[in-house]
């Protein structure tokens, strides 16, 4: 039993559980889970197609338009948008790019794309910070213009953006 815990599967499953668990409760609710663009998240893409496989696996027809995964879950834009957050420069554009392809592959079709703290909506008027806002610009014309279908512009606040109201007050601006 010892091995058995020591083992990566078991780390794997445990963490695969915590993830459908929590696409199951997306049917009450938003859930919002944050990770970062890397072999992390993919290999949860991968549990949950190598599940979807297993489950999918030898059962008749009728049965199987009944049985719902949670790659059908993430697949179906009904039950799930998937939201691509990124910083406007060409690191975190360029590994967000590589997640969206990942994320096709896998038929998910990202929703839109949030391109956060973005020193070009945040109206400066410093002429270092106006400067740097410039560098800005390349990687917005990227975001919108080749990867994605919906953007949105949050502009680099100085103070953290915590609680309801604030987040409110992002959709008015």
């Amino acid at each position: 039993m010892e091995e058995d815990l020591r083992s990566p599967c078991t780390e794997e499953l445990a963490v695969f559980r915590a993830f459908s668990g929590l696409l199951g409760e997306a049917r009450r609710g938003f859930v919002i889970i944050d990770t970062a663009p890397s072999g992390h998240t993919l290999r949860l893409l991968d549990l949950t197609g190598s599940y979807h496989r297993q489950v999918v696996q030898g059962v008749d027809e009728v049965l199987r338009q009944r049985i719902t995964t949670p790659l059908m879950r993430l697949q179906d834009p009904e039950q799930t948008h998937v939201l691509i957050v990124t910083a406007p420069e060409l690191t975190p554009v360029s590994e967000a790019a590589v997640l969206q392809n990942d994320l096709r592959h896998a038929g998910i079709e990202p929703f839109g794309w949030v391109v956060n703290a973005s020193l070009t909506a945040s109206g400066t008027r410093d002429p270092l910070l106006q400067a740097r806002a410039a560098l800005e610009r390349r990687q917005l014309d990227r975001v919108h213009d080749e990867l994605a279908s919906r953007t949105w512009l949050v502009p680099w606040q100085a103070a953290p953006i915590a609680g309801e109201d604030r987040l409110a007050a992002l959709t008015r601006t």
